[in-house]
């Protein structure tokens, strides 16, 4: 427009706002809505199935479960326990639409997933989140894991695609169903919208929760099936087996 100046200055002042960490209140000591302490209190998850990701007693091993009948993904990168205070975080986030926690939670997964990457592990072609039922969109306005993957994506630099795969077929909530119900669930529940965008990519899986991996193995598999070379699960906490 020609009302508007013509120089080489920049237009926009960027300012370094103080944050405060988004637990406690307190002033936070790095540009993460999180203090020191309360980061450092968050349940960590270390000694999990190489696979699955499942808590065990010590690293190394892999869960009888993905023994007996391994998941069609390879790995499943995921920072927390499903434990308080993630689990309340996540929560807030996902029924509620406190947005700036799941931010946060995905700013602190982009930062664990880059760590890895700089250790050499594969950076996927794309980033793919779990379609919500249209039913629940409607009723929610937003899908928590299309979120999560799109911040990702821009914290990585990984394309994201939530278009490629949609749900087909209206299922109950996953919740207070066991590993079988929820197999039963998912059946013909996916289906991809071009396959072709499949054909030898390495892919990653975007979630909120890893329960017991049925959504996650049933996506894997209609990935695998036409053609994708990897498939790998990013989320944000792991729920240990029932009973433990």
């Amino acid at each position: 427009m020609h009302c508007q100046p013509h120089n080489g200055h920049q237009v926009y002042i960027w300012l370094k706002n103080v944050q405060y960490c988004l637990l406690c209140d307190e002033r936070a000591d790095s540009d993460t809505s999180i203090c020191t302490a309360c980061e450092s209190d968050l349940p960590w998850l270390i000694d999990q199935c190489e696979r699955c990701a499942l808590p065990l007693p010590m690293s190394g091993l892999t869960c009888a479960q993905c023994t007996r009948q391994p998941p069609a993904f390879n790995e499943v990168i995921v920072p927390w326990l499903y434990d308080f205070p993630i689990d309340a975080l996540v929560t807030r986030f996902k029924h509620q639409g406190k947005w700036p926690l799941g931010r946060l939670l995905a700013e602190l997964l982009g930062q664990t997933l880059q760590h890895r990457f700089d250790e050499g592990l594969a950076k996927p072609d794309r980033a793919i989140p779990v379609p919500l039922a249209n039913k629940r969109l409607r009723q929610r306005g937003y899908n928590q894991a299309a979120m999560l993957a799109n911040w990702l994506g821009s914290h990585l630099d990984l394309p994201v695609d939530e278009r490629l795969i949609k749900r087909v077929k209206e299922t109950p909530a996953q919740q207070g169903l066991d590993a079988k119900a929820r197999k039963r669930n998912l059946r013909d529940a996916f289906a991809l919208t071009d396959p072709d965008r499949v054909m030898g990519k390495h892919l990653a899986l975007i979630d909120d929760v890893l329960t017991t991996g049925s959504t996650a193995d049933t996506l894997a598999r209609l990935f695998i099936e036409a053609g994708a070379r990897k498939v790998d699960v990013y989320c944000l906490a792991r729920t240990p087996k029932p009973g433990d």
